[in-house]
């Protein structure tokens, strides 16, 4: 029964183990699915089994949300400043030059105008990528131009939101976007165009407490973290176990502070109803 034996000489390592090429194969956090890249793709990064909604970037949310070609991106070219001389484990200068190569973004934010179903629109994304999605004096800045783009033109206002909240290398310069944002959208909602916001996961601290939760129609992804405090640190302050599903879309749409939770596949369509429904 020799054929059934092997000796040691002739097992390598690389005969012991094939490897499955990096990249190719993604692994759902939620049910420990295997998806292939590709599938997941094609899925808008949505499992296919259970339909956890993976993180996606500002590109991918403007080909989801937008028709093709259609986004003429402003700003494109503003950068954050350090305005305190901020160092913790890095100097912040540093970390914004190494996190704009590594990304190939300038700042946590994209905004432009676009045409949804062919309705014109002003769109703003945000992306988790860019020091997590945090916002600055930049983010800040650029939505309210967005805002005031949309006021001039009398746009529809679209904003999806992922965020860890407030940079707090920028101090209270990054403290002062939440009022400069919030002003922008009073002055906008006096046209009666409405402002849709769209929270993906995670959507937390000065962004919710700012343009996030200031829509006219909230929608949320499913799953997706919102809320101010993460869940963590309001369970270490009260000392108690808090709600199942805390701080989940699906929770705050029982609380009354989502109005809609969607699918990403059935976003734009839903957007694109609430639009021509509202005005």
């Amino acid at each position: 029964m020799a054929w059934f034996k092997r000796s040691k000489e002739n097992i390598s390592p690389e005969t012991q183990k094939k490897e499955l090429p990096d990249g190719l194969w993604e692994k759902c956090p939620s049910c420990n699915e295997i998806i292939h890249k590709k599938q997941l793709e094609q899925n808008l990064w949505t499992c296919l089994k259970c339909g956890y909604h993976f993180r996606i970037g500002s590109k991918e949310y403007i080909d989801i949300l937008l028709d093709k070609s259609s986004f003429k991106e402003l700003d494109k070219k503003m950068r954050s400043a350090d305005p305190l001389n901020f160092e913790d484990t890095k100097k912040y200068a540093n970390r914004i030059q190494e996190t704009i190569k590594k990304v190939g973004l300038n700042d946590a934010v994209r905004t432009g105008t676009g045409k949804l179903n062919d309705l014109d629109v002003a769109f703003g994304c945000m992306d988790f990528k860019f020091i997590g999605g945090s916002m600055g004096s930049v983010v800040g800045e650029k939505i309210a131009r967005l805002t005031d783009k949309a006021y001039k033109n009398k746009l529809p206002l679209i904003i999806v939101s992922s965020s860890g909240g407030a940079r707090m290398m920028e101090g209270a310069y990054s403290l002062m976007q939440l009022a400069k944002t919030s002003s922008r959208l009073a002055k906008y909602s006096e046209l009666g165009i409405p402002y849709i916001s769209v929270m993906t996961d995670p959507t937390t601290g000065g962004t919710t407490a700012s343009y996030a939760m200031l829509g006219d129609v909230h929608i949320a992804e499913p799953g997706a973290l919102i809320g101010f405090a993460g869940p963590r640190v309001i369970r270490q302050t009260i000392g108690k176990d808090l709600p199942e599903g805390f701080q989940r879309s699906e929770f705050l749409l029982e609380q009354g502070f989502v109005d809609l939770i969607v699918h990403r596949k059935n976003l734009k369509e839903t957007i694109y109803n609430v639009l021509t429904l509202l005005n």
